[in-house]
């Protein structure tokens, strides 16, 4: 099965670092992720340009994207924006046949909405694994995208 790219969300990795979780769930994601969850949570944003400091903070949980006490935090904020977005999204799916993958990465970041098994077909179509969907995760460089 190949993907239907006209259904993948725009996000931008650097635009979500840049305080854009909120707006990018809200205007992007927020519309779609109501077909599969009831009452999506809502996120906050908390940021501290004279730090510089950036966070979020839902479902009771504070995810710092960059601070100054945090080692390469300003290095690593894309990767970081990626998985905190994506983990959020996808912890509200927990209960549905649904997860909210990646496509690409930095400027080129999407996200899309699939089941487990559209992903694996996707993986199967498509030659190159940096173009496969994958659910970031936490771990600098890659952040779980296959290379």
């Amino acid at each position: 099965m190949a993907l239907d790219y006209d259904k993948a969300h725009p996000l931008d990795a650097e635009d979500l670092a840049e305080q854009g979780i909120v707006k990018a769930y809200q205007e992007e994601v927020l519309p779609e992720l109501r077909r599969y969850v009831k009452n999506p949570i809502a996120i906050e944003e908390s940021v501290d340009a004279d730090a510089p400091r950036y966070s979020v903070r839902a479902a009771g949980q504070d995810y710092v994207i960059y601070a100054p006490d945090v080692s390469d935090s300003e290095g690593r904020s894309w990767g970081t924006a990626t998985y905190v977005f994506f983990k959020i999204i996808n912890d509200q799916l927990a209960g549905s046949d649904v997860r909210f993958y990646a496509l690409n990465g930095g400027n080129d970041l999407f996200g899309i909405f699939l089941t487990p098994q559209q992903a694996e077909d996707a993986k199967r179509s498509l030659p190159t694994r940096t173009d496969w969907p994958y659910l970031p995760d936490a771990e600098w460089p890659w952040y779980g995208q296959y290379h």
